[in-house]
């Protein structure tokens, strides 16, 4: 598991971060004020600490120096509603490593910490385990009960994405983003997506002779823990 802190004093929000980026194979710790933080800030080796700037008894900008002061090896994020150039500025020049503003996607969060972990643990990989599939995006390897897969890229990514969103339906549509970028507009995409899909789901199915991929008909895709 991938030690994370979340410091977000929106519980509602808070909570989906912690639930969501849990399903995705991350431990959460979860601190609503400042003071708060301060409790839990040194509880462990966090990979990534998620800062809001706007907390009610204090600002997200000091526990960043604070951090920094004690020599932090976590990568920061700044995750806020001020989206002005000039607090875009203040926070990576405060020594956040990344900076998303609200209201954002879970997804797109999730590989903003993937992409800071990897860019702070000094080459460190990030490995998504489930189900006996091990999978490391830096790598880019995946193995099954100890042997390898022999996928294409492009197979390769949906299976990082559906790890990556475990417990939750992706569309075609954010598949093909995901493969394809912004490249993807305007691609007729529906049948190539259909494909890789399959070819990814025969390959697992035939290491082990379980279901790996659900359809969720008019929705998408899903994988599911414990099925």
């Amino acid at each position: 598991m991938i030690p994370v802190l979340i410091i977000e004093d929106e519980a509602a929000l808070r909570k989906s971060m912690v639930t969501y980026l849990e399903s995705a194979g991350y431990s959460c710790t979860a601190a609503g004020s400042y003071h708060e933080s301060l409790r839990v800030i040194d509880l462990q080796d966090y990979y990534c600490v998620l800062v809001d700037l706007g907390l009610p008894d204090g600002d997200g900008l000091s526990l960043i120096r604070l951090m920094k002061e004690n020599k932090a090896t976590c990568g920061i994020i700044v995750v806020s509603a001020r989206d002005t150039l000039e607090d875009r500025v203040r926070g990576l020049e405060t020594g956040a490593d990344d900076y998303l503003v609200k209201p954002f996607h879970l997804s797109e969060l999730n590989a903003r910490i993937q992409s800071v972990i990897r860019r702070t643990r000094r080459g460190g990989h990030i490995s998504l385990t489930y189900r006996g599939l091990a999978v490391d995006p830096e790598g880019k390897t995946a193995t099954l009960g100890g042997e390898q897969l022999d996928l294409t890229k492009k197979e390769f990514n949906i299976l990082v994405y559906l790890l990556t969103n475990l417990n939750k339906v992706v569309t075609k549509d954010s598949i093909a983003e995901h493969i394809w970028g912004d490249n993807f507009y305007g691609v007729e995409y529906s049948d190539a997506v259909y494909t890789h899909m399959k070819n990814l789901r025969r390959k697992l199915e035939q290491k082990t002779g379980e279901i790996w991929i659900q359809t969720v008909y008019g929705m998408g895709y899903k994988m599911e823990d414990g099925k």
